[in-house]
């Protein structure tokens, strides 16, 4: 049994896509996963499986559109892959509540990755991993022009963004398991 770290995208933002956290956790314990937890109201999520990262996304997509009825782009990583994204955080100067991290379904195509780092945004850096782009917003994320929606346009791929306090909480929640 292994203990994996679930990332919705785009639940209870806006009163869209509505998904009250104890009914999620209750439907997913029912559906065969243990020691599921919840961070926060917008789809962070901690819980043991047997089974692999690939199947237990689409588990957890199908559970989601079967108990609530609608579909949940949904990314699963493991404790050492998400403390190594916190590890190589590229901007050793920003400040912690400027680093965002948007997660990345699959890696980019590296003609789409050349593309985009042709851009530039005032007070905004980036740098694109395989995995991740790293955002430091230094005038915050809500005045941002980097963000997720602009990254899934240009990279052609599905993401979903989380702040460095909420990343951390994660990685913390898989050792209290």
């Amino acid at each position: 049994m292994e203990t994996f770290i679930v990332f919705l995208r785009g639940i209870n933002v806006s009163g869209k896509k509505k998904i009250k956290m104890a009914e999620l956790k209750a439907s997913l314990t029912k559906n065969g996963f243990d020691q599921v937890k919840s961070y926060i109201q917008s789809g962070n999520l901690i819980l043991d499986s047997e089974m692999k990262s690939n199947s237990i996304a689409d588990k957890v997509q199908k559970c989601i559109r079967d108990n609530f009825g609608f579909q949940v782009p949904t990314l699963v990583l493991t404790s050492t892959e998400v403390n190594t994204i916190l590890r190589d955080i590229p901007f050793h100067n920003a400040e912690d509540k400027n680093l965002y991290f948007t997660l990345l379904h699959e890696k980019p195509d590296l003609e789409l990755v050349e593309d985009f780092n042709s851009l530039q945004f005032e007070n905004e850096d980036f740098f694109i991993s395989e995995s991740c782009v790293y955002l430091n917003c230094k005038k915050g994320a809500g005045k941002a022009k980097l963000n997720n929606n602009l990254i899934e346009n240009k990279l052609k791929i599905i993401a979903t963004t989380r702040n460095l306090n909420t990343m951390k909480k994660m990685l913390e929640m898989t050792s209290s398991t």
